[in-house]
């Protein structure tokens, strides 16, 4: 069975050892975006105010609050057990506040996937 594995980041310093562990372990097809939570957005943490050319002074007046998210499509449990393993290990417990969250989802149908394996696993093999 194929599953969806979501992780949001909350920390933008710790995100690239997550993404170098995930490509370690052979996770085809990771995809990230930048994304930000409702919270944020409430707490007017987010800015669509700066001037085209902002000063120093302007830009760290308000701190923005991003985070990463990463998912991809894993075949198998034990690759989803796999995953949660080595996140929480760069990570910690995920259900410390301010760490992140993972979700794992059923995937019902997948097309496509090997194709995405085979560029994982060519990609893997040009940088050895």
């Amino acid at each position: 069975m194929y599953y969806m594995v979501l992780l949001v980041i909350d920390d933008l310093n710790i995100y690239p050892n997550v993404l170098d562990a995930w490509d370690s372990a052979k996770v085809p097809g990771i995809t990230i975006l930048e994304s930000t939570g409702m919270g944020n957005l409430r707490r007017g943490s987010i800015r669509d105010d700066i001037p085209m050319l902002p000063s120093i002074s302007e830009l760290f007046r308000s701190r923005e609050h991003r985070h990463r998210t990463i998912f991809s499509v894993v075949e198998g449990e034990e690759m989803v057990d796999r995953l949660i393993g080595i996140t929480e290990e760069i990570l910690g417990d995920l259900n410390r506040p301010n760490t992140g969250v993972l979700f794992v989802l059923p995937v019902s149908r997948v097309v496509g996937f090997q194709g995405a394996r085979e560029r994982a696993q060519a990609g893997k093999s040009s940088k050895t």
